[in-house]
């Protein structure tokens, strides 16, 4: 038996390259050691979304075609979608009472949000919903209704791994040994730059670089990327360390590396020439994953049957899982069934 691994994403947008580098091209080369599921957690983005549910629900196809472009293989991963398993939540109702406000609040992951979203919830904090605040709850359910042993995160979601870990280990005191405590796998991934240098490649930032750009956005970005600001004329020395043009250079490992390291140290490399270098190595880079996903694109009925497939599986499993922890928690009725199956 295949170990279980879960992990996903909210559908807030499309996969930029700190997705890829930081999970996606991890997943496929993961998904054919481990029964994988993959979560779009259309939930879990309405806790900041809220107002806004045609976002959530338009992006959960363009996740899926993103996922499907860079290689997740349908017939060894689960794709599904978390509002389509009533079992989490019940489940996270059940872990609502497990964990305490403040323990929540002492999140750090949670609290990094919450200063990133004053203009949602208010410099005091005093708008924070309770769906927002139990997130980590919430996420300790996608994970354990299925079973899940190996959780593969990047740093910033460590915290809520070790608090579903804590809801477990609680749980299973309580009610006795019902549930598998994940193991956390951080990512060896560092955080993708933006390409105005910033520390994090973000939607809301304006910086990245997404899977489905064409030709001409992705020209457009990279010439305004920057650069050593140091270097004014074009025969300048510059220190390639201090350039987001070198970094996607390495990023992507252009076989031209080593050359444009020592000609922009010598002064040999114009900034500009140097982008459009990139530019096209950036282009034939992504090539492979847009025509697969236009592939799919052309062929909707396609992502529909893979998200249906993998659903139900999810589903499968999900019932399988809550049968146990309802058992444990003695609230198996069975007496119900039993009699609407003999008035039937």
């Amino acid at each position: 038996m295949k170990k279980v691994i879960l992990t996903g994403d909210r559908p807030t947008g499309r996969m930029h390259l700190g997705h890829y580098f930081g999970s996606l091209k991890n997943r496929v080369e993961m998904q054919y050691d481990y029964e994988t599921y993959i979560i779009i957690a259309d939930v879990q983005a309405l806790t900041d979304n809220f107002e806004n549910p045609e976002k959530v629900r338009d992006n959960i196809k363009e996740l899926a075609l993103d996922y499907l472009s860079v290689g997740i293989d349908p017939e060894h991963t689960h794709i599904f979608i978390q509002s389509m398993i009533p079992e989490i939540a019940e489940l996270t109702i059940y872990y609502s009472n497990l964990v305490t406000v403040s323990r929540l609040f002492r999140n750090p992951t949670t609290k990094a949000e919450v200063n990133q979203k004053q203009n949602l919830f208010g410099q005091s904090g005093e708008g924070i919903t309770y769906g927002f605040l139990g997130y980590p709850v919430s996420q300790a359910a996608d994970i354990t209704c299925f079973d899940c042993e190996i959780c593969p995160v990047g740093e910033d979601q460590a915290p809520h791994l070790e608090q579903a870990r804590e809801i477990v280990r609680k749980f299973n005191r309580i009610y006795g040994p019902t549930l598998k405590e994940p193991e956390t796998i951080l990512s060896s991934t560092p955080r993708i730059k933006g390409l105005d240098g910033n520390e994090k490649m973000g939607k809301s930032l304006g910086n990245a670089i997404y899977l489905a750009d064409d030709s001409e956005t992705i020209s457009k970005k990279i010439m305004q990327a920057v650069t050593d600001t140091n270097k004014i004329r074009k025969n300048d020395p510059a220190d390639p360390n201090k350039c987001m043009v070198y970094y996607y250079h390495k990023l992507i490992e252009n076989e031209n590396l080593e050359t444009v390291c020592r000609e922009c140290k010598q002064g040999e490399r114009g900034c500009v020439a140097c982008k459009k270098e990139l530019i096209q190595k950036m282009i034939e880079f992504l090539k492979p994953m847009q025509e697969k996903r236009a592939y799919y694109e052309q062929h909707p009925e396609l992502v529909e049957k893979i998200l249906t497939d993998g659903t139900i599986a999810a589903q499968k499993k999900a019932k399988e899982v809550m049968k146990r922890v309802r058992k444990s928690m003695k609230i198996d009725y069975d007496f119900i069934q039993k009699n609407r199956l003999q008035r039937k």
